[in-house]
């Protein structure tokens, strides 16, 4: 009986003993494969992902060409062409034409700057008109300094004709005492109000 009871147990054991040898069993059933159609898609995705590169352009070519775009010019104001500025100039040049106390005949120190005013105005190459401003001082009436005033205007006028400047390009006008440079009461402010201006007109 107690070698039947042994021989069980010592059975028992092995096969116990034998089951703890053996690995667990895992499902190793297959994945399942994506259809060949789908595969193809995907690789497709994969080569145009693969072709995106970086590209840094230049300075240089961020520029357009100039061949392909025609440059433009710089804007230039026609009305201040180099004419205008020489008028302006030669304005700055012309010397006032000073005369005496309820005078109106030209001295012969005011006759050599006629001569000078002349040089610069009759160029051949500039084309302006010449306006003469009589003006006078505060001494007289204000009609009989209006008309002093026109009177030196048309004395300076003479003598621009006899120094060859044409008639046509001359125009009078008087200021009377209206305009003066200078307002102090003394003789020689007065004396600078008593005079001819040039303005040179396009």
């Amino acid at each position: 009986m107690k070698s039947i009871v042994l021989s069980s147990v010592t059975i028992a054991l092995i096969a116990l003993s034998g089951c703890s040898d053996k690995e667990p069993a895992v499902d190793e059933k297959p994945a399942i494969e994506k259809p060949a159609v789908e595969k193809q898609e995907e690789e497709k995705v994969v080569e145009k992902v693969e072709e995106v590169k970086t590209e840094v352009v230049a300075t240089d070519d961020a520029i357009v060409n100039s061949d392909e775009t025609p440059q433009l010019e710089p804007l230039t104001d026609s009305s201040n062409s180099d004419n205008s500025m020489s008028i302006s100039d030669i304005e700055n040049q012309l010397s006032t034409i000073y005369f005496a106390f309820d005078q109106f005949n030209i001295s012969s120190d005011m006759q050599y700057k006629i001569s000078d005013d002349v040089s610069a105005m009759n160029k051949p190459e500039k084309s302006f008109n010449i306006k003469l401003e009589g003006n006078c001082d505060e001494w007289g009436s204000d009609e009989y300094n209006f008309a002093l005033g026109l009177k030196r205007a048309n004395s300076v006028k003479k003598a621009l004709i006899a120094e060859g400047i044409d008639s046509e390009r001359i125009s009078m006008v008087s200021y009377g005492e209206s305009n003066p440079t200078c307002k102090d009461q003394t003789q020689e402010c007065w004396s600078q109000n008593r005079r001819v201006d040039f303005t040179l007109l396009p």
